[in-house]
């Protein structure tokens, strides 16, 4: 009885088609309904004859397909003509009543043959869509992985080499222990978001924490926006460090932010850096910096000062995934 009620369940959500068997006899029994309903009504007018089977046509065809709901819709007119619960007989007015009776129902069961076409076509695109993430999840978490070992090779390798000079490997150790961390905040963000400060901890750890400055409130960022944050740090940080603040020696950078209503802005200053003399082409980081707030309705303003790189970044906090 279990297994039979669970067949029924998931032929009327469409999960699975129901057996042969379980669709005539649901069939039979919405017939019985609808001619019991069409008893109760001759009980005040005689002359409905196929009215009550409309809906026997429509749940029938929906549950076991179009097949059996053309054979529910033959039988219910049969039953419209044959049975009476009155003295009348069957005339003219009957058989054109029963013309019209199948020619709806011809309507109604092209309809829900349709909806249920439609229906399977997107539960199996629901299906693909769902397949197609978790196989993004394993091979995320698999690169994810990946990236570990490959760093801590990088780590040993570089700890074998520097064996000798303790001093460097002091200087080097601490930048690669941070950049792994950041792998793993990037990692743990795309699922949950975290603060704008660890954020910026996680991100400028390496070059030194006496060589830069944050100041702003806490703030929660939400997933999607700390990840496109975080690559934005990156891009800004890895340019610091090869030509800008953290290039020098005195080198320092300051980023500091401030939120209104649900805008939030950035403010990235870097000081005692190499001379900007000439800015080349545009290139991936430039354009990445450019258009990567645009989906938050934001935009990035890049100056180069005398003093050193000038960046300003404002966007939407999105509503709704903050806490």
């Amino acid at each position: 009885m279990e297994k039979l009620i669970d067949e029924f369940r998931k032929g009327w959500q469409g999960a699975a088609p129901p057996s042969l068997g379980l669709s005539i006899a649901f069939a039979v029994a919405c017939l019985l309904v609808a001619t019991l309903a069409r008893w109760g009504l001759a009980q005040v007018r005689p002359d409905v004859y196929f009215t009550p089977y409309f809906p026997a046509v429509f749940f029938a065809a929906a549950f076991g397909g179009f097949r059996i709901g053309i054979v529910t819709a033959i039988v219910g007119g049969v039953l419209g003509v044959v049975v009476n619960f009155s003295d009348a007989l069957a005339d003219r007015a009957r058989f054109a009543l029963l013309a019209l009776y199948w020619a709806v129902s011809a309507l109604t069961i092209w309809g829900v043959e349709h909806y249920r076409t439609m229906l399977a076509e997107q539960r199996r695109i629901s299906k693909r869509l769902i397949e197609e993430e978790d196989y993004r999840k394993l091979l995320v978490d698999e690169l994810q992985h990946r990236l570990k070992n490959k760093l801590s090779t990088v780590h040993a390798v570089i700890h074998q080499v520097l064996h000798d000079q303790p001093q460097v490997w002091a200087r080097v150790d601490p930048r690669l222990r941070s950049l792994a961390a950041t792998d793993d905040l990037i990692s743990r963000i795309d699922k949950a978001g975290c603060d704008i400060r660890d954020l910026l901890i996680s991100e400028l750890g390496p070059y030194g924490h006496v060589r830069f400055t944050l100041n702003g409130d806490r703030l929660f960022l939400p997933a999607k926006l700390a990840v496109t944050l975080s690559l934005m740090f990156h891009e800004l940080a890895t340019n610091a460090g090869k030509y800008g603040a953290f290039s020098a020696p005195r080198g320092l950078l300051q980023v500091s932010w401030t939120v209104s209503d649900d805008r939030l802005t950035i403010t990235w200053d870097e000081t005692e850096g190499p001379t900007v003399d000439k800015v080349s082409e545009p290139g991936f980081g430039t354009k990445l910096l450019k258009s990567a707030l645009s989906a938050f309705d934001g935009r990035t303003e890049i100056s180069y000062l005398k003093t050193g790189l000038h960046c300003i970044m404002q966007c939407r906090i999105p509503q709704g995934e903050s806490r």
